[in-house]
C-alpha cells in the first residue's frame, strides 16, 4: 500500500521544517546558509506546485474547500516573496537572517495551520479512492518539480530517492 496523500505532505514539512532550522543555525557559516537556502527553496518551490496541483486546486472546487484553499494560497504566496527577498548574492548580515528568520516563522506557521486544519477540511471533503490518486499524482509531480528548480540553480541536485540535496563538485 502506498503512502497517503496527507503522509507525502507532511514528509516534505518535516524537510521544510529541518531546512528552515538549518538556515537559520547561529554556527552556519555564509556558504552553508547558501546552500541550506537553496536546497530549502527547491524544496518550497517544488512542494508548493504539487501541493497546489493536487491538493488545493481539487478543494477549490468545492463550497466546503474554498476559503481554506484560498487561504493556503496566500500564504504560498507571502513565503515566495520572502524567498524573492532572500535571493540576493550578499548572504551575509543580520538584515538577510532577520529576513531568513521571518521566512521559517511563516513556513512553520503555514504547516502547523495546514496540518492541524486544512488536512481535517481536505480529509472530509475527498474520498478515500481520490486522496490515493492525488497522493500517487503529487509524489510525482513533487519529484519532478524538485528536479526542474534544483536545474534552474545547478548548486543542488535530487538523489535517486527524490530528495533535494547539494550538487556534487
Amino acid at each position: 500500500m502506498s503512502a497517503s496523500l496527507f503522509d507525502l505532505l507532511h514528509e516534505s514539512h518535516e524537510i521544510q521544517r529541518q531546512l528552515c532550522r538549518r538556515l537559520t543555525a547561529a554556527r552556519a557559516s555564509t556558504a552553508q546558509r547558501e546552500q541550506v537556502f537553496l536546497q530549502l527553496k527547491v524544496e518550497l518551490e517544488a512542494h508548493a506546485a504539487a501541493e497546489e496541483r493536487f491538493l488545493y486546486v481539487p478543494l477549490l472546487m468545492t463550497d466546503p474547500g474554498l476559503s481554506s484553499s484560498r487561504h493556503a494560497l496566500s500564504e504560498h504566496h507571502q513565503i515566495e516573496e520572502l524567498c524573492e527577498e532572500l535571493s540576493v548574492s550578499d548572504k551575509q548580515g543580520e538584515a538577510w537572517l532577520d529576513t531568513a528568520k521571518r521566512l521559517g516563522e511563516k513556513v512553520r506557521h503555514h504547516l502547523k495551520e495546514e496540518e492541524r486544519k486544512f488536512f481535517k477540511v481536505a480529509g472530509r471533503i475527498l474520498d478515500v479512492d481520490k486522496k490515493d490518486t492525488l497522493g500517487r499524482r503529487y509524489q510525482k509531480d513533487l519529484v519532478r518539480m524538485r528536479k526542474k528548480y534544483a536545474a534552474d540553480y545547478q548548486r543542488v541536485d535530487v538523489s535517486s530517492a527524490g530528495e533535494v540535496v547539494a550538487a556534487p563538485r
